[in-house]
């Protein structure tokens, strides 16, 4: 269930959380304060896109194009990731 979330949502970044490459594993995380998430390349597509401006929907339209896939295959991914990390205080909307 996504009550909280939906296209029209726009995530943000909050204050101490940012998206960093971790050289010495070659791995992308969200560092946040006491803690950390390895990414896998969905999440860190995602995660790259966000910028506290675009929309989920907006989001998804353009990984569609980037990555010739469904948008709304997409727009799935996002949203059940995003409410996840919403869940885990890494994201605001």
């Amino acid at each position: 269930m996504h009550s909280l979330i939906s296209p029209a949502s726009i995530p943000i970044l909050p204050r101490g959380v940012r998206l960093q490459h971790d050289r010495a594993r070659n791995q992308w995380v969200i560092q946040a304060p006491e803690r950390a998430f390895v990414l896998d390349s969905i999440a860190h597509a995602i995660f790259s896109e966000i910028d506290g401006q675009r929309s989920i929907a907006q989001i998804a339209q353009h990984l569609a194009q980037q990555y010739d896939a469904s948008e709304e295959a997409i727009s799935h991914d996002i949203i059940d990731l995003m409410e996840e990390m919403l869940n885990l205080q890494v994201i605001t909307l």
